[in-house]
């Protein structure tokens, strides 16, 4: 059995971690990080759209200067709603999708032989990463948004 001292050491921690990663300076990290290949890579396209529409062909996607366009719109404004907290909830569906979408026409793991294949199938389920995080972004942005708009209990455990 736990001491009382080990029992109030452990709620000081969980408190003080808390008081940690709940502040706005950790939110906006962790937001930032999470758009910042997005806002790298619309930037990027942006200056080089030559270059932005070779990658689009590189893959094989039709009208590659529409795709690139579409590419650096989504990239952007994704990153500027989820940032900005205007529709964060819609910024990161859009980036979820576009990213669950370019993993597939990119990361083609399964077409490369072994053992080439490694760092293009670790991208695959970073990626995969990517978009559960924005899909718990955009769980906790409406999740936030209801329950500070209605009022009404909303079960607090994202998995469930």
């Amino acid at each position: 059995m736990k001491s009382l001292r080990a029992v109030t050491q452990v709620r000081f921690g969980e408190r003080a971690a808390a008081h940690l990663l709940t502040s706005r300076v950790i939110r906006t990290v962790a937001l930032l990080g999470l758009c910042a290949a997005y806002l790298q890579g619309g930037l990027q396209k942006l200056i080089d759209f030559s270059g932005a529409v070779a990658e689009a062909q590189h893959f094989g996607v039709p009208l590659a200067p529409v795709a690139a366009t579409a590419t650096i719109v989504t990239e952007l404004a994704g990153s500027l709603l989820i940032l900005s907290g205007h529709y964060r909830w819609i910024g990161a569906l859009w980036l979820g999708g576009f990213t669950l979408v370019a993993t597939f026409v990119a990361n083609r793991f399964w077409e490369i032989p072994l053992p080439d294949r490694f760092g293009v199938e670790n991208a695959f389920f970073e990626h995969l990463g990517l978009v559960g995080g924005f899909l718990l972004v955009a769980y906790l942005d409406l999740r936030e948004t209801i329950l500070s708009t209605e009022g009404r209990h909303v079960e607090s455990d994202p998995a469930g």
